[in-house]
């Protein structure tokens, strides 16, 4: 199984989501597009998150985090075939760009660019990355997590219980958008909820100094 982080930004880093709306329609993104078969134009506007639908889907979505300017995704292309990620990625950012514009009546290009994908090839780097992706709402309080240790930890951990546009809810064990992702893989490997949220713990005390030489971006 290949596993790719996946990354993209507004062009000349502005915000790509303004509100709430926004950001469920991004989320609503990520389920709709990962399938195979074409998207019907007239069930865009659906609310596909009461109703199940029969998806073939094109990746396996096992994290991810949207900001107000970028997103990270942590993903599988199904049967490892790349042009399953290209075409999961083409329609995500062509299809919400397109609802993004049309709200906010303008044109032009929303993203900086296709987007970018690293192959995670290494044991450390794939035990980091989940975190890292989880982690990046702390940004809005303070960047001091990206080299540790976190001067308050407690004030961290509740406020990414309060962030809700990430997977890092759904792996604390409180449902938020648990249809967007396939949580086996993590699950596995993170262990428990409430092994997850120790690690989270320790990561936020780690001096992460030592792990700039994973490429995360």
């Amino acid at each position: 199984m290949e596993i790719y982080h996946v990354l993209n930004r507004g062009v000349d880093k502005r915000n790509v989501v303004n509100d709430d709306n926004d950001r469920f329609r991004f989320v609503h993104s990520l389920y709709i597009f990962n399938d195979s078969k074409p998207l019907d134009e007239n069930h865009t506007r659906t609310d596909y998150f009461k109703a199940a639908i029969e998806r073939v889907p094109l990746v396996d979505i096992h994290a991810w985090c949207l900001m107000d300017n970028h997103y990270h995704l942590l993903v599988s292309p199904i049967d490892d075939d790349l042009k399953n990620l290209a075409t999961f990625m083409k329609k995500l950012n062509m299809g919400y760009a397109r609802y993004f514009n049309e709200r906010n009546h303008r044109s032009g290009y929303l993203w900086q660019g296709k987007y970018k994908k690293i192959l995670i090839e290494q044991d450390s780097h794939f035990l980091h990355i989940p975190y890292y992706i989880h982690l990046n709402p702390l940004d809005r309080l303070s960047k001091d997590w990206r080299s540790g240790p976190v001067s308050d930890i407690q004030c961290s951990l509740e406020y990414l219980t309060k962030y809700r546009w990430s997977s890092h809810l759904d792996y604390i064990g409180e449902r938020n958008f648990s249809s967007v992702i396939n949580n086996e893989l993590l699950t596995e490997t993170l262990g428990s909820p409430e092994k997850y949220i120790s690690a989270v713990n320790k990561y936020l005390s780690m001096d992460m100094r030592a792990e700039q030489q994973i490429r995360l971006e």
